[in-house]
């Protein structure tokens, strides 16, 4: 079983600034990811040409389950609001999480989270970025309980606040929300959050520990595939965590194998 975790940068590329749905489908395809969960995750926006960036990564991977969940109705850094229910926004650009899985879906879950109530520097990198003030948006977990050759296996999906503070008092409601889900329970995406925050904030363990940002050098995990105590034994072991370098985004995927 093949985990991965992808901050996509809403599929662009950082050597020319565009987003391509046949650079994307290529660089998920060579993920080969069973279970893949997504971050910065587009629909309908027209920077990257009103695709649905989680169909065309589950076509890449031959899997029938998938879901998108938005976090916001408009585009974070411009305008944007948050959702009023689960359903909000239809035929209007969103932006949100992903989750791809080959296996059967037989729960799917999405539990929000509020933003940060304050502004807070972030480094935006590229052409006019640099250190600027945002506004934080809401975030949000998007779950699913599966039907594997293991048993079942709750998974989850998430990209929390790049507000210090804010994202470990966040990473406490995620793991209050999974743990009323079947155990064995993983829980991928980027935290903003390095490793030792992580594991301490939530008493799960690292599956891999790898740093994944900034994509040309990594020197710091943002990334992670955290698995719940309960339930670990009942999970085959890790045989191979990797890191490769993408052509799209300014993160590297975090992939776990297990087994």
């Amino acid at each position: 079983m093949r985990l991965v975790t992808f901050n996509l940068l809403h599929g662009r590329s950082l050597t020319d600034g565009l987003v391509d749905p046949d650079r994307l489908t290529a660089a998920v395809s060579a993920l080969d990811a069973d279970i893949l969960a997504l971050q910065e995750v587009d629909r309908d926006q027209s920077r990257s040409g009103k695709l649905d960036l989680t169909a065309i990564a589950a076509r890449a991977l031959h899997a029938p389950e998938h879901h998108f969940a938005a976090a916001v109705v408009g585009t974070p850094g411009e305008q944007f609001r948050p959702l009023t229910h689960d359903d909000d926004g239809h035929g209007e650009p969103r932006y949100g999480v992903g989750l791809v899985t080959r296996h059967p879906v037989t729960t799917w879950r999405v539990t929000r989270l509020k933003p940060a109530p304050v502004r807070s520097p972030v480094y935006v990198p590229g052409p006019g970025g640099g250190l600027i003030l945002l506004r934080d948006e809401p975030r949000v977990v998007l779950a699913a309980v599966l039907t594997t050759p293991h048993g079942p296996l709750t998974v989850a999906a998430t990209h929390l606040s790049f507000v210090p503070g804010w994202n470990a008092y966040q990473l406490r409601q995620t793991v209050r929300a999974l743990r009323t889900l079947p155990a064995p329970r993983i829980l991928l995406g980027d935290l903003n959050l390095p490793a030792g925050a992580a594991r301490l904030l939530t008493g799960w363990c690292p599956l891999g520990r790898r740093p994944t940002y900034p994509a040309g050098q990594p020197r710091v995990q943002l990334d992670h595939i955290l698995a719940d105590r309960h339930g670990l034994a009942l999970l085959p072991p890790v045989t191979a965590v990797r890191t490769p370098l993408s052509t799209i985004s300014d993160h590297r995927p975090l992939i776990v194998d297990l087994g």
